[in-house]
């Protein structure tokens, strides 16, 4: 009689410890993000740069435009891993020139289908790659468009000329670090 209770109890403790390991196991993979799939893990910029005031951009293109403002257009997607490993170049746009130029991140997506559009619209300058940086100047003109994972230098010498500054050369010199999987810094380099 003892013993049956005893088999009894372990077999309840058995079933219940099978089924905790059963869902542990079967919901852990997704709740854990990862920048080298093509998975929607939540907004890029949240998740990969530490960032949420990136998405929804402050001004339109348009208010941009009109205000004469340089512009940096990106275009991603928030289930793609070259927009992921990206993410976090564009948090360093934000920081260098967030204040001086419109920042404009935007999902692919969100573009809506059409035959034409304008200069002031955000599918104007897409070509259909992801992710794709696009410098506008004051003017509205292109200064720099690429396709894929631009460096940061390449985006800063384009933006030290539209806005007069001194060149890389003359300046303080930056060098990445990496510092986790996922973000990587820029600091000045010791002599």
């Amino acid at each position: 009689m003892l013993a049956t209770r005893f088999y009894s109890a372990l077999k309840r403790i058995f079933i219940i410890f099978f089924c905790t390991l059963t869902l542990w196991f079967s919901y852990s993979d997704v709740s854990r993000a990862d920048i080298n799939n093509d998975r929607y893990d939540g907004n890029i910029f949240v998740v990969y740069a530490g960032n949420g005031s990136l998405v929804p951009s402050k001004l339109t293109l348009k208010q941009s435009l009109d205000r004469k403002m340089p512009v940096i257009l990106v275009y991603y997607l928030d289930d793609n891993s070259d927009s992921k490993q990206y993410a976090f170049i564009v948090s360093r746009f934000q920081e260098f020139y967030g204040r001086a130029a419109s920042l404009i991140a935007t999902t692919v997506d969100t573009i809506p289908p059409k035959d034409q559009y304008q200069p002031d619209e955000l599918g104007y300058y897409y070509k259909g790659g992801i992710p794709q940086t696009v410098v506008l100047d004051q003017e509205g003109n292109v200064v720099f468009d690429q396709i894929g994972q631009s460096r940061f230098e390449d985006v800063d010498d384009v933006l030290r000329k539209v806005f007069d500054l001194l060149p890389r050369s003359e300046s303080v010199e930056l060098k990445r670090k990496t510092f986790n999987e996922f973000n990587s810094e820029l600091v000045p380099v010791n002599k």
